[in-house]
């Protein structure tokens, strides 16, 4: 009964993961994005923890296979703790701008390409600050949750896929 969480700095290949594990281990798949940021507005607004919290617990008590994954680590420790096994995709800097720039138009984000196109550049400027920043998004705070965590966990330095 898988129960994974995956987790990294964007375009570090979480989403693109999650997918292929969703669909090889017939698993739900929840992107922490879509319970993270409320697009009620015509400026997408983040939510509140208790907000976000609200929605993720329908889907844990749904689903008894799934695998979560997102940046977020004030989400990524209410999942945690449910979770089987957790896996940090730490590839680097570099890899994780090239991912950026080839990532494809992604319609649960952005309305149009070229909406997503027009936000690249700051995409790719907040990647290169992972390993500064000391946000929730931060290698810091991914590196606390994978220290911490005592169970099944894999940490991937590279591009390469997992199984």
């Amino acid at each position: 009964m898988p129960r994974i969480v995956i987790f990294g700095n964007s375009g570090s290949g979480k989403s693109t993961l999650a997918q292929e594990k969703s669909k090889r281990l017939i698993c739900a798949h929840l992107d922490l994005d879509s319970v993270a940021w409320s697009t009620d507005q015509n400026t997408p607004t983040r939510r509140t923890l208790e907000d976000s919290k609200k929605l993720i617990a329908p889907f844990l008590a749904n689903n008894k296979n799934w695998i979560i994954e997102g940046c977020y680590s004030d989400l990524l420790e209410l999942v945690v703790s449910h979770c089987t096994e957790i896996i940090f995709l730490n590839p680097g800097i570099d890899i994780c701008i090239a991912n950026c720039k080839k990532r494809p138009w992604e319609p649960h984000k952005y309305r149009s390409p070229q909406e997503q196109d027009a936000n690249l550049d700051m995409l790719l400027t907040w990647v290169q600050h992972y390993p500064e920043r000391t946000d929730e998004f931060s290698l810091q705070a991914h590196r606390k949750i994978f220290d911490s965590y005592t169970g099944t966990k894999q940490e991937y330095l590279s591009n390469e896929r997992p199984k």
